[in-house]
């Protein structure tokens, strides 16, 4: 996205909290995905764990993504972290990531009701792509939780 010095493009604040709000999310499951990468042990564990790699680094693209097009429509992107829980064992891991991801896919659709409200297409269309990511990523961690 090209940088400009002022952000000239206006929204409600009221879409700006929910991207924000998406940014948290974002970081945090990075955050979350990334620490499990590294505590992953044993040989399930082991064979899935590039997949906790792969996700964390796709989920801090989006977070990037998001922040872009906040700072375009004159908000200001957060650096504070949704929740993060990143569990102890790989079946607790997948439950959170399964939750963490259920939560961006519920946020993301409101995002993409109240943009196309204000008849902000190109927010919209921003987040219906990521909201297809979120959709693989459930799926990813459902299927792993189905073998653990």
């Amino acid at each position: 996205m090209t940088r400009k010095l002022k952000p000239t493009a206006k929204v409600s604040d009221e879409l700006k909290k929910m991207l924000n709000d998406a940014i948290a999310i974002e970081i945090a499951a990075s955050v979350q995905y990334m620490w499990q990468y590294v505590q992953v042990i044993g040989t399930k564990g082991v064979a899935v764990a590039g997949k906790f790699k792969e996700t964390a680094i796709a989920e801090m693209k989006q977070a990037e993504e998001l922040a872009e097009r906040l700072w375009y429509l004159n908000g200001v992107p957060t650096t504070q972290l949704a929740p993060i829980k990143a569990g102890e064992n790989l079946k607790e891991f997948l439950e959170f990531d399964t939750k963490m991801e259920e939560e961006g896919i519920r946020l993301y659709k409101k995002i993409i009701d109240q943009a196309q409200k204000e008849g902000d297409v190109t927010t919209a269309f921003l987040i219906k792509e990521i909201l297809e990511v979120e959709e693989e990523h459930h799926d990813l961690f459902t299927t792993m939780l189905e073998e653990v």
